[in-house]
């Protein structure tokens, strides 16, 4: 039986954490390819340090964008907002080292006459959804990133005047009766200038603390760490070294739920790493938005090469409202599981990835454009009338 009275806790990163400023460049940099041939490959990993970026991996695409490599990471940074001595998005030293996709990879990734497009690697994805939230998310993820979404908001109009790029946040939740009620923790460390106390950087946060989180979560019990090494002045890649790819749990559902084997940024949509994680988000999402489970975990896994995903795995904890074995029949004959399925079915080929790389990939807003399109609930109108 399922524990009813308990407290987790999953943390978020801001847009100027070294990890995520490569995330946010790599994935600037597919959206550039994407933007320029919808139909273009990419794989690309970046690496921050003091004044030093590095772009490497493999592309296919428009040469043009090849030579825009370097303008794309600066821009990047600049919108973050580094402007520092020790990386600054003007000065900072950009190496390129991309070069064209591998033959063998793209044979077994393009369609042919006789064959049809296959994924771009093997692996396993997850996708998960619950009632803890709005946005059908589990609660602590949820709420650590709205507190750095917010901050970072009131940062770049000039709100949040002090502080720098780079923070981070933790938030601790507690469950009765296998709800989320209350905050037992939280904590925050964001950069600041030097000029700052600990006590202006609390006095200055805590407002935007208390409005993420919902109304009576803060209690006189509420731990609060508010920058617990006393001073955060020099942060960002001048501080830490950044890769992309090492915040997938950040990414994901904060280690509520499963994560598969992959990260997602800096992968175009034929890599299954991102494209049918997204499908299984918008699966599980749907399956819970129609009141078939509180609870849905769906897992989708592939070879590479094969189009048909290699199986299809429900699980709803306990809390369906109908045969997981069912969900799992009418879920692949509801949606094209195949790579090319799934990108056609969400409209993955589209500039739509630097804004996921901060905050979560899931839990936001279906955008006009396309954008978390994995979001929607559309389904839920079918998935009512296949299980009735």
């Amino acid at each position: 039986m399922a524990r009813q009275d308990f407290v987790f806790t999953s943390e978020s990163v801001s847009e100027g954490h070294p990890d995520k400023v490569c995330d946010l460049i790599s994935d600037s940099v597919l959206d550039a390819y994407l933007a320029a041939d919808p139909q273009a490959r990419v794989a690309l990993e970046t690496l921050v340090t003091t004044q030093k970026v590095v772009l490497a991996g493999e592309v296919r695409g428009p040469d043009h964008v090849l030579a825009s490599l370097e303008e794309v990471a600066r821009e990047r940074i600049r919108q973050i907002g580094y402007e520092q001595s020790g990386f600054h998005w003007r000065d900072a030293d950009v190496e390129v080292l991309v070069h064209g996709q591998s033959a063998d990879i793209a044979q077994g990734v393009d369609a042919a006459d006789d064959k049809a497009e296959g994924a771009g690697d093997q692996g396993i994805m997850f996708g998960y959804a619950c009632r803890e939230t709005d946005g059908l998310m589990p609660a602590p993820i949820y709420y650590s990133h709205r507190i750095l979404a917010d901050l970072a908001a009131a940062r770049h109009d000039g709100r949040a005047a002090g502080l720098g790029p780079d923070s981070k946040s933790q938030v601790t939740v507690r469950y009765q009766n296998g709800a989320p009620v209350g905050a037992e923790s939280i904590v925050l460390s964001t950069q600041h200038d030097e000029a700052m106390s600990s006590a202006d950087v609390e006095a200055l946060v805590r407002p935007y603390i208390t409005d993420a989180l919902p109304d009576g979560w803060i209690s006189n019990e509420t731990e609060f760490h508010i920058n617990p090494t006393g001073r955060f002045v020099i942060g960002g890649p001048e501080g830490d070294t950044g890769l992309t790819g090492r915040k997938i749990i950040v990414d994901t559902y904060g280690g509520a739920a499963p994560h598969g084997g992959g990260a997602f940024s800096g992968k175009d949509p034929t890599k299954v790493d991102r494209s049918a994680a997204y499908a299984s988000r918008y699966l599980a999402k749907n399956v819970v938005a129609a009141g078939l489970a509180d609870k849905c975990t769906i897992q989708l896994s592939y070879a590479i090469g094969i189009a048909k995903p290699l199986s299809l795995y429900v699980d709803t904890q306990g809390t369906g409202q109908v045969d997981e074995a069912m969900l799992e029949k009418v879920l692949a004959d509801i949606m094209d599981l195949t790579p090319q399925g799934i990108r056609e079915h969400l409209s993955l080929n589209r500039p739509i990835y630097a804004r996921t790389a901060a905050y979560g990939h899931f839990g936001r807003d279906p955008e006009a454009d396309g954008g978390f399109s994995w979001e929607k609930t559309d389904l839920v109108g079918s998935l009512q009338r296949a299980v009735s």
